[in-house]
């Protein structure tokens, strides 16, 4: 039988049952390992813009391995002046879609998926894997966390096919880095190109929209796609197709989701309100536990319960590469995301 906190947090995860989807999964994930789940954690679902922080997280590597510096000129499409870091924060000025020019480099936050596809791009090429990114991410993070139910089905923007499984040995990842230096990471989840105006689509405008290199940074939006209850400091992304990842640093947990809904009013409704039934279960199992101190976000992760994500692969972690230093830190992430 299920100890009293697992069984409340599986309790609350069963709300998604009430979204409306056909099949939907999601899982509480601590750096040891998934803490509670609800839903078939093997069936594949399409990842939609979440994809978008498997390949940042792939430019990461090869940033720290000299591949690729955050400086180096963004391929074109991109205009003049625009740079891989510019790619990675939604900052090159490319649009939402297609090649158009919709700003000049660093003044405005635009959505682009042309922006992720052609970091894919330059990631294959630089890697010597030739066009597209399916092999690049395979090698640099789908194969060292052991994910190996997911795969690069279509653009490195919205492409992974993957299963709940796998999304929550990313997210683990994300909790306690292994594949990127700390500094890297450190520079990834604060903002780049601070105070730009932007849209978030499927969300608003703003008139700050904050993004890091790839992660897009909670912060003080209003509205947005995660709970009220969430800290600022807290990154992630969701995807068109009616999922969510977010990782928050001060709670030490992240909460995945993967649906075959596509994101819509119902998604802006339904998952703020979710993730702050969770957040407040995480810390009412908390303290429920024997000897646990009452009050706060907990400081270590729960009973493991469900399943178990992929362990890394033999030998294939971040300190394996030989990295060298990280860039440093000039300047201070509808339907088809």
């Amino acid at each position: 039988m299920d100890s009293p906190p697992v069984d409340l947090l599986a309790r609350t995860l069963a709300a998604i049952d009430g979204w409306g989807a056909a099949h939907a999964a999601t899982a509480i994930v601590g750096p040891e390992g998934v803490i509670a789940t609800h839903g078939d954690p093997d069936r594949p679902y399409r990842w939609a813009s979440i994809t978008k922080l498997v390949t940042g997280l792939a430019v990461l590597t090869a940033v720290d391995d000299g591949t690729v510096t955050l400086d180096d000129a963004a391929p074109p499409p991109a205009p003049p002046g625009a740079t891989v870091r510019h790619l990675l924060a939604h900052a090159s000025g490319l649009p939402f879609d297609g090649d158009g020019l919709h700003g000049r480099p660093g003044t405005r936050r635009i959505y682009s998926n042309t922006g992720f596809d052609a970091l894919g791009d330059l990631l294959g090429q630089r890697d010597g894997t030739g066009p597209g990114a399916a092999t690049a991410l395979r090698a640099r993070v789908l194969d060292p966390l052991g994910m190996t139910a997911t795969e690069l089905r279509d653009r490195p923007s919205q492409g992974l096919h993957g299963a709940l499984r796998d999304l929550a040995a990313f997210s683990r990842e994300l909790l306690r880095p292994t594949l990127v230096r700390p500094a890297t990471f450190a520079l990834a989840t604060r903002v780049v190109f601070p105070a730009l105006p932007g849209v978030l689509p499927g969300v608003g405008r703003f008139d700050v929209l904050d993004w890091g290199l790839a992660f897009e940074l909670r912060d003080g939006k209003d509205p947005h796609w995660t709970g009220r209850t969430n800290s600022p400091a807290t990154f992630g992304h969701f995807g068109g197709s009616g999922t969510f990842l977010w990782v928050d640093p001060e709670l030490d947990r992240a909460l995945v989701c993967l649906t075959d809904r596509d994101y819509g009013p119902w998604a802006l409704d339904a998952w703020p309100r979710f993730s702050d039934a969770v957040i407040a279960a995480i810390r009412a199992a908390a303290d429920r536990r024997p000897g646990a101190a009452t009050g706060g976000p907990p400081t270590r992760p729960g009973t493991t319960a469900g399943f178990e994500p992929p362990r890394h692969a033999a030998g294939a972690t971040g300190t394996d590469r030989s990295p060298g230093a990280p860039a440093s830190d000039d300047s201070a992430p509808p339907g088809r995301r």
